[in-house]
């Protein structure tokens, strides 16, 4: 596993500074066990988590940047697809087991769609919820990039 990225001011931040992050995987005969520690896998102290679950078919998720909350997503059942952009690329991520995570740091807009039926996927944050660290509108995110 590679150490956690060091990242400058949010910015900044590409698409080269979001990544997938292995997970440990303990397998055992009566099922496998994975966890993630703040600090370790992901570079920052765990605040909240939370999870999306019955997302629709052909609904989508995200839609949004934040200006300093860090994530960690994993897919924990099913798949779905994160479409990271910086303002000047774009990447479509597919996250379909529950040992990966897929880390995004601030200034990355993101949307997740393509959920398969019964997919969960788990969101490990660096904050708190705070509606000011959104950026809901994507003119503004790019603006605020110097776009």
């Amino acid at each position: 596993m590679e150490p956690p990225a060091v990242l400058s001011t949010g910015l900044t931040n590409t698409l080269d500074d979001c990544r997938l992050v292995q997970l440990p995987q303990i397998a055992d005969p009566r099922g496998n066990l994975t966890f993630v520690e703040g600090g370790n896998h992901v570079p920052f102290d765990i605040a909240r988590v939370y999870y999306l679950y019955d997302v629709p078919g052909g609904a989508e998720r995200g839609g949004h940047a934040h200006k300093e909350l860090r994530q960690l997503l994993i897919a924990m059942s099913g798949s779905f697809d994160v479409v990271l952009d910086d303002g000047r690329e774009k990447k479509r991520v597919h996250l379909n087991r529950s040992y990966f995570g897929l880390e995004i740091v601030p200034m990355i807009w993101r949307e997740l769609d393509n959920f398969s039926s019964g997919s969960v996927c788990l969101v490990v944050a660096s904050h708190r919820y705070d509606e000011s660290d959104y950026y809901r509108d994507y003119d503004e995110f790019l603006a605020a990039k110097g776009l």
